[in-house]
């Protein structure tokens, strides 16, 4: 059985220093990660992100993220967006500041009493947005729930037994081998799509495996002279992963 980590949500806080609402954004995160949601959350550094660290934005094409903006410049939104997926859940502290009529947030390393205030509105505003994420079946590449659907019954076919380990970018993203060509080919991500796809009630029919190899190379080059044989295995190895999961 393909050992799946635990889904959890990474928050990306504004990384700004220039306003107030900046600090708002982290210390707000901070008191998720360390005291509200500490076993659901991991932290996605925005600077390291925007350097192109691979852990992060590996986790991110993969798993619900919520941001976490201070001003309308939505900077921790776009990077997300733009470097690996929409995020989950958007939220800027100007907004809930209006919304709970607020004062004004002072200070940029030593936030006032209407600072700390909406440090704790906008912490709680993110532990509810986590508690209402881990309930949904996540589709991690179109960074929205998973709706259902009904296919035609398959039966199983042998294949060859996955081999998982984690993914050397220290991101938690499991990788998968299959042997292809007779070459053993290691695919970054394959366990999390096909539990997208086996969460999802998507069968491994044709229409079904082609939506497969679509989302796979994303993630992973597929040479055009190979993808008959990489289609061939993947289904193969889809076909085993999917009856192993319904027969639990």
């Amino acid at each position: 059985m393909v050992d799946l980590p635990k889904k959890k949500i990474g928050i990306v806080a504004c990384s700004g220093e220039e306003l107030a609402e900046g600090t708002v954004t982290r210390l707000a995160a901070l008191r998720v990660l360390e005291k509200l949601r500490p076993n659901d959350t991991v932290t996605i550094c925005l600077p390291l992100f925007l350097a192109g660290g691979d852990g992060d934005r590996a986790f991110a094409r993969f798993y619900p993220t919520i941001s976490i903006d201070g001003c309308e410049l939505r900077c921790a939104a776009r990077a997300t967006e733009k470097y690996s997926n929409v995020p989950a859940s958007s939220i800027m502290v100007r907004d809930l500041i209006e919304e709970y009529k607020l004062d004004q947030p002072e200070g940029k390393r030593h936030l006032d009493s209407a600072g700390l205030q909406a440090v704790n509105i906008t912490a709680e505003k993110i532990a509810n947005t986590v508690d209402e994420l881990l309930k949904k079946s996540w589709n991690r590449t179109q960074g929205e729930p998973i709706p259902l659907e009904t296919i035609p019954d398959l039966q199983p076919e042998a294949a060859t037994e996955p081999v998982i380990a984690a993914c050397a970018c220290g991101s938690g993203i499991p990788v998968q081998s299959v042997v292809i060509a007779g070459k053993e080919v290691t695919i970054v991500g394959l366990p999390l799509i096909f539990q997208q796809f086996t969460e999802a009630g998507k069968k491994p029919c044709e229409e079904n495996v082609a939506e497969l190899m679509d989302t796979i190379k994303i993630y992973n080059p597929v040479p055009a002279e190979q993808e008959t044989a990489y289609r061939e295995e993947i289904r193969k190895a889809y076909l085993n992963y999917w009856f192993k999961e319904k027969g639990k």
